[in-house]
């Protein structure tokens, strides 16, 4: 079974950062990057949209 990959935008409604990386989704719906927070320390407050590959 091939997992279908995702480009995931997360940006940091904080200070602003955006990172966009590849990540698949897991069985929660979410998008799974291995991110877990912005260099301002930021981990909560934070804007992810994905689209795929």
């Amino acid at each position: 079974m091939v997992e279908d990959r995702y480009r995931v935008v997360i940006r940091c409604l904080r200070c602003g950062e955006k990172y966009i990386l590849r990540g698949r989704l897991n069985e929660k719906g979410e998008y799974g990057t291995g991110f877990k927070k912005c260099i301002c320390g930021n981990d909560h407050h934070l804007y992810v949209e994905g689209s795929p590959e």
